[in-house]
């Protein structure tokens, strides 16, 4: 099982007036350190308008500057929103295949649609797209493969043009898409492309049903591109001090609990009675089905770090506590974890302590 990094560039209040710029380059020297612990991808988003959770609108930009400064780590979109008009699907082509050329070859290609907040603050209509995404996903890959291509769509007409520079992985990057419903996953499966799903909300039988759908779908599925990419990557909250006593006193718990609480807030600013109604939105009971805490947290405001900890939806501890966590995710049937640890208000030098600590430790344990 591989472990890498995934960065949403976290930002809480109260900022200093260099708060965006200490955070992208703190971003960068922890990676830098991920590289030569051996990480093998690092993640990086793509998100609008949410502040404090991602400051992250341009991560073509960012991995680039990334790609000169390691030599090993892959680079990771994870991920680039497909729907117009977030990008169109031409310059999602291009600014991928100039990463890969500048990546010298590392680079994974991940898609997804984003949040509904996301998608009106672009005059997107939410219940478009998954259509968007799945008719972009599929003809992107033929632009990197084709001399000339042309397209005649339902959201694209392109007319024959030279889609230019072409990536240097052939016949191109692995293909991935971002998941948090259990349709999605099925989904990743009938594209066949590779699935990047969340855990932060999801416990580990519910992971695996998932998996199963997943799996399920890539036994019927008509590749997006030239190849079947049939593995599964789980995101997670991770942090490894020398002690878990320590992990919580670095605010490992504290941030663990920002963090789903912000997501919570998400779910619950829509009223009960509006869930699958509003475009975008599932009906009360499948959020419920989907995240089992979720009710608990609309009954009483909170969730406990217990009630998370004790169903593996994250990794906070000593390197043996982070080891017995991580070995639980790769039983289930995972194939990498996206640990983020960059997250929630922790300390730059302990995020570059639970990066160290997980290259000597951790990793280890989990090479081939």
């Amino acid at each position: 099982m591989k472990i890498d990094l995934l960065y949403e560039m976290e930002m809480l209040k109260p900022w200093g007036p260099n708060a965006e710029y200490n955070t992208y380059w703190e971003a960068v020297e922890q990676i830098e350190l991920a590289d030569r612990m051996g990480f093998d991808t690092v993640w990086e988003v793509e998100h609008h308008f949410l502040e404090e959770f991602s400051h992250s609108p341009a991560p073509e930009v960012f991995l680039g500057a990334i790609a000169q400064r390691t030599r090993n780590i892959r680079i990771g979109q994870g991920v680039a929103l497909l729907p117009w008009k977030f990008n169109h699907p031409i310059r999602v082509a291009e600014r991928a295949a100039v990463l890969d050329i500048m990546s010298k070859g590392r680079l994974e290609f991940g898609t997804g649609r984003s949040s509904v907040v996301e998608q009106m603050g672009f005059d997107l209509d939410p219940a478009e797209s998954r259509e968007m995404w799945q008719e972009a996903v599929r003809i992107i890959p033929q632009m990197w493969m084709q001399e000339r291509f042309s397209y005649d769509g339902r959201f694209f007409k392109i007319p024959e043009r030279p889609i230019i520079p072409k990536p240097i992985q052939k016949p191109h990057p692995p293909m991935w898409v971002a998941a948090t419903s259990p349709e999605t996953w099925e989904l990743a499966g009938l594209n066949g492309l590779g699935c990047l799903g969340l855990t932060v909300w999801v416990d580990l039988p519910e992971l695996q049903e998932r998996m199963k759908r997943y799996r399920n779908g890539l036994k019927r599925c008509t590749p997006a591109g030239a190849f079947i990419n049939d593995k599964v990557g789980v995101f997670t909250i991770g942090h490894c001090a020398e002690t878990t006593k320590k992990a919580i006193e670095n605010g490992g718990v504290d941030a663990t609990m920002w963090y789903v609480t912000y997501v919570f807030r998400g779910l619950a600013s829509v009223p009960k009675e509006m869930l699958g109604k509003v475009p975008g939105t599932l009906p009360y009971e499948d959020v419920v089905k989907q995240f089992p805490l979720f009710e608990r947290y609309e009954k009483y405001g909170n969730v406990t770090f217990d009630e998370i900890d004790e169903r593996d939806m994250v990794i906070v501890g000593d390197p043996d506590k982070c080891i017995e966590k991580l070995k639980r995710y790769e039983k289930a049937g995972a194939d990498r974890v996206l640990c983020i640890m960059q997250v929630g208000g922790l300390k730059h030098e302990h995020v570059m302590k639970s990066i160290e600590l997980f290259g000597k430790y951790v990793i280890p344990e989990f090479k081939d």
